[in-house]
């Protein structure tokens, strides 16, 4: 079990290590049955409260989260089991102030 974690967190830090200075992006790791999802902004010296919501096909809000990225760190990571959800076209929304960021995936 420690080797698949170790190998889940190589491959969320591989993927999203290209990242832009905003930007939001999910990957579903389908062996693991998990979406991770991750928000990348450019690093500040104070903390940054978010909301994340992930919005299922219908586009009901099914889950909410205020979080906070800590002084001088660039992302925040959001993850949720597969097992159970819609299948469809989901949309994990990231609110920061006054902007909006979205990405989309596909459960099967």
């Amino acid at each position: 079990m420690n080797l698949k974690y170790l190998i889940l967190l190589c491959t969320v830090f591989l993927t999203f290590l290209h990242a832009d200075n905003e930007k939001v992006d999910c990957l579903i790791l389908e062996d693991e049955n998990s979406i991770i999802c991750k928000y990348t902004h450019a690093r500040i010296a104070e903390e940054k409260n978010i909301v994340v919501q992930w919005i299922e096909p219908d586009g009901s809000i099914t889950r909410t989260r205020n979080m906070v990225i800590p002084p001088h760190h660039a992302s925040i990571y959001d993850y949720r089991y597969t097992q159970g959800r819609t299948k469809g076209l989901w949309t994990f929304k990231v609110i920061d102030g006054q902007d909006e960021y979205t990405t989309n995936f596909t459960i099967k």
